[in-house]
């Protein structure tokens, strides 16, 4: 009954349906707020889900050029790490997969989709590719230390509230912030959350830091040579990006709003839209209204941002906590 259990946590909820769902679902919605700040209809709010089952049903055209099993595998590896997730947050007090270090292991799952779509574009052998491919390490270089660091002073702040050091569990970040008020209230923590905050956009690859894709420059960059089911997997991961980044901020800064009403099942539910509330709400505020208000930035113009406003903030919040105040 357990590995049933942990099965159906892996492909049903919250797993790869729910988090498929979701990231279509705040796709279509987000086309829609910025069609509407531009003064245009926009398509439906499910049309990603059209667009998706459309590119499943095209051709797939490999390079000429091309390393075909790199091609190939760069998509699916990207899909399958950003699926698995969902599965390490937890929501409010109910943990589906518990460890001790479920931060560490985010990390490196966030950062594998990222790798595969620089991967998968050199294994293109598009020059716009590589053009992408150049951007893409450099946005990489430029957000990965703030928002690393910011990780740390939440994983310090949820320690000490414990009395247990540096915690890297996310169920002891959640159960911190249960018995102390979510962080994103917190003096020490909330240079942190801004700095979070503004990492999302590049994290995601969203305007104004989608540098590496920027399609009216390099055609998409990366993905330029890419179609069919293997784009479709790409952009489902994008998709799915906003949904685990978004839901990941709730749980690090906000894991102190949820009930209890002494039934699991109820709980479980209810906290559950409690979560999905406060995603749509960070993805409307952080990312449609930034994406349908920004121009791109260029690329000097992101590293410069990045290493300064955000790392500033994130290093000034860890100090915070180490200082306990």
């Amino acid at each position: 009954m357990e590995y049933l259990s942990k099965l159906i946590y892996l492909i049903i909820f919250p797993g790869f349906v729910f988090t498929v769902i979701m990231g279509l679902f705040l796709s279509g919605l987000d086309r829609k707020i910025v069609a509407r700040m531009q003064r245009r209809r926009g398509p439906k709010i499910t049309q990603p889900f059209y667009d998706f089952v459309k590119l499943l049903g095209k051709d797939t055209i490999v390079p000429r050029n091309a390393n075909e099993r790199l091609f190939i595998l760069a998509p699916i590896i990207a899909l399958v790490s950003i699926c698995i997730i969902p599965v390490l947050l937890p929501i409010y007090n109910w943990t589906f997969f518990s460890g001790t270090a479920d931060i560490v292991v985010i990390i490196y799952l966030l950062i594998i989709p990222a790798v595969a779509m620089i991967v998968g574009g050199m294994a293109s052998g598009s020059p716009f590719a590589s053009i992408g491919v150049s951007r893409e390490v450099v946005a990489m270089v430029a957000y990965e230390l703030p928002l690393i660091t910011s990780l740390l002073a939440v994983c310090k702040k949820a320690g000490m509230l414990l009395g247990e050091g540096t915690t890297y569990s996310l169920s002891s970040i959640a159960s911190a912030q249960q018995g102390n008020g979510s962080f994103l209230f917190t003096i020490s923590l909330l240079p942190a959350a801004i700095a979070f905050l503004m990492i999302l956009p590049a994290k995601i690859g969203i305007s104004p830091f989608d540098v590496a894709e920027a399609e009216t420059e390099i055609c998409e960059g990366p993905l330029a040579e890419y179609s069919g089911l293997y784009l479709g997997l790409f952009k489902l991961t994008h998709n799915i990006k906003v949904y685990v980044m978004t839901a990941l901020f709730v749980v690090l800064f906000l894991g102190g709003i949820g009930v209890t009403t002494g039934n699991i099942g109820i709980d479980l539910l209810i906290n559950t839209l409690i979560l999905l509330v406060l995603v749509i709400v960070i993805a409307i505020l952080f990312l449609s209204m930034v994406r349908g208000l920004m121009g791109r930035y260029k690329t000097n113009q992101m590293f410069k941002f990045y290493w300064t406003i955000p790392t500033v903030l994130s290093l000034l919040s860890y100090v915070l906590v180490s200082l306990n105040l």
